[in-house]
């Protein structure tokens, strides 16, 4: 392992570091967008109970709007339930539009990485393909020992960075689309607390 490493030279050690961000933000992903998390099942139907009974002074709305994405948005509602039904959707309109960047902020450096690996695996390849063409004209075509470290270094670099680039970029629309999902189930359960609280 190590000689693969060390025969791609210095780009292998940014498509490493590369790597590593990648499995940390991927892993960071699956924590914090599990359901229970975003959508907690039990919410919707405690913050409409609350509407119901009038049990919604400021400090439940803070508290509501700290405790998940789903309560942010239910807390955007509550803050309007006063207002027309149209300045109460504006406001979950202008929260949720929040909520989107903030869960899709950490997906923008899985995307770089997906974008930019291969890139540097390319760049290793010229690098690797120059030094080929360095060997040959210093000791001409007949030393193939001097002329496989420059194509040992093209070719490992090139793998490294689509080994790298592929499951980046498999796992940004892998979550993309679960926030896509999740916003929807967000959106259809915030409807129902602005309709029970827009029939008061």
């Amino acid at each position: 392992m190590f000689e693969i490493v060390s025969s791609g030279g210095i780009v292998m050690i940014f498509l490493l570091i590369l790597m590593a961000l990648a499995m940390m933000i991927v892993g960071e992903r699956f924590w914090s967008l599990r359901n229970k998390e975003i959508i907690p099942e039990q919410l919707p139907g405690q913050v409409i109970e609350w509407s119901k009974k009038k049990n919604l002074d400021q400090k439940h709305i803070e508290q509501l709007a700290e405790t998940s994405p789903l309560g942010y948005l239910m807390a955007a509602a509550l803050r309007k339930r006063m207002d027309p039904r149209e300045e109460i959707i504006e406001s979950v309109e202008d929260a949720g539009r929040h909520i989107s960047y903030q869960l899709e902020k950490p997906l923008n450096w899985l995307n770089v990485i997906g974008e930019v690996s291969p890139l540097l695996g390319l760049l290793g390849t010229v690098i690797g393909m120059m030094k080929v063409f360095a060997n040959i004209m210093e000791f001409g075509v007949g030393n193939a020992n001097q002329l496989a470290g420059g194509i040992s270094q093209a070719l490992t670099t090139t793998a490294a960075g689509l080994i790298v680039a592929i499951p980046a970029v498999l796992f940004y629309r892998y979550f993309k689309n679960r926030i896509a999902d999740q916003t929807i189930v967000m959106e259809q359960q915030v409807m129902q607390l602005i309709d029970a609280i827009s029939k008061k």
